[in-house]
């Protein structure tokens, strides 16, 4: 088999053959494609980022790319990676490996001159291809096939593949999602459902950000139906899961032709209840953005399409065009409010720009009121004029309201 590089694009970008010149000195074949760029040429995807493998040490890729006058960065050269930059654009680049020893959490390594020892430390057969710069192939597990098939398997026994790094169980399902077709692979189901206790001991950091992955998925319907017949997600989620809710939100965005919104899609798992998302920020650590607007968009009294324009306003005033838009996508999995004015809706929450409030305390000093609470208690009874009207009044009319309620030497002049 053959990647021929005029097919494919990536392949005959400047900036990444560049790379692959210098760490491939005298035509050497000492670093190859490996991973998510072959699999995807080799499966029709749209390749994304270009990872490296590599005979060469670290310090090695380091000088050579220096020398080509590319940019090393070693992100993470204690495990044999080095991120150059050719062109402003990263290439990952890691030296061939061997697993010494694993605990399920994390491995330690040692260098290794063969590629078939690197494969066979992967996760997937699908991951272990690797093609050179000129797109000969090397496939030791068949993985090209597995690729155009659909196929998620794991290389050897998928139980000791687990038992070395329990957030394989989390990447298979996460890989199903993205690449696989049908139903997963019933023995790597049977394994990641038999080992899921070892998710408990992983960081949260790592689940969270492998969960966004799968959940950020055009179509994970088969892979989270599998874990949810598994009780997977049980293992990491506090409190009670709502596939039901979930899934009809993944149902919209396919047939409204949406863009698949992971932290949307954690919420409705959470049942848009506002202790339940909360509990579960705190369990994933979350940062404090994501929280922000998974809280925003469990906030009562709960918005549904088809309301009256001036409540609609209000909400979108007090909580943000995204909590309204989130609200509205939530109530349509639920099934409520009208359907037919969500559309206009949800392109008005996603475009609105929120109205500045036009009076200060700087104009209410300047019309004689003194600083200190009152002043405050006097810009919230105006701001809230202000929001009754439709956010219409301006500032002087809204100056002349208060002034007109402090009749009676109420101002200190």
């Amino acid at each position: 088999m053959r990647l021929d590089p005029n097919d494919h694009a990536w392949m005959r970008r400047a900036e990444t053959r560049r790379v692959m010149a210098a760490l491939n000195p005298a035509g050497q074949d000492l670093s190859r494609y490996v991973g998510g760029c072959v699999r995807n040429a080799v499966s029709g995807h749209p390749v994304q980022d270009v990872d490296i493998a590599t005979r060469l040490t670290p310090d090695e890729v380091m000088r050579l790319s220096a020398d080509a006058g590319l940019k090393p960065v070693p992100t993470g050269i204690e495990h044999g990676t080095v991120t150059v930059v050719s062109g402003g654009m990263p290439h990952e680049v890691t030296t061939l490996r061997k697993d010494v020893a694993t605990d399920g959490r994390r491995a330690v390594v040692a260098f290794s001159q063969d590629w078939a020892e690197d494969a066979a430390r992967r996760d997937f057969r699908l991951n272990a291809i690797y093609a050179t710069p000129e797109g000969a192939v090397f496939d030791p597990f068949d993985g090209a096939a597995d690729a155009r098939a659909g196929r998620i398997v794991f290389i050897g026994d998928a139980s000791a593949r687990i038992a070395e790094d329990y957030l394989r169980i989390l990447r298979f399902y996460r890989f199903n999602a993205w690449y696989g077709s049908g139903a997963p692979d019933p023995e790597g189901h049977r394994a990641c459902v038999a080992g899921r206790a070892g998710l408990a001991s992983l960081s949260a950091e790592r689940v969270w950000a492998e969960l966004k992955r799968l959940l950020a998925a055009p179509a994970p319907v088969p892979a989270l139906e599998a874990m949810q017949e598994g009780h997977i997600l049980d293992e990491v989620l506090p409190g009670a899961l709502d596939f039901r809710v979930l899934f009809s939100i993944i149902i919209n965005d396919r047939e409204k032709v949406r863009d698949a919104d992971a932290l949307l899609r954690i919420v409705a798992l959470a049942g848009a209840e506002g202790e339940r998302v909360s509990a579960l920020s705190s369990a994933l650590k979350v940062s404090r953005a994501e929280r922000a607007r998974m809280i925003a968009a469990c906030r009562t009294p709960r918005l549904v399409p088809g309301r009256a324009p001036d409540e609609r306003a209000r909400a979108l005033y007090k909580r943000g065009g995204q909590a309204v838009a989130d609200q509205l996508r939530l109530a349509e999995a639920r099934g409520e409010g009208e359907d037919h004015a969500l559309e206009a809706e949800l392109t008005e929450a996603l475009s609105y720009e929120r109205p500045e409030f036009p009076l200060t305390g700087r104009d209410l000093i300047a019309a004689g009121f003194a600083p200190g609470p009152d002043l405050g208690d006097r810009l919230d009874a105006a701001r809230k004029a202000w929001i009754d009207s439709g956010f219409t009044l301006g500032r002087q009319a809204l100056l002349d309201q208060v002034v007109s309620k402090a009749s009676g030497g109420e101002r200190d002049t």
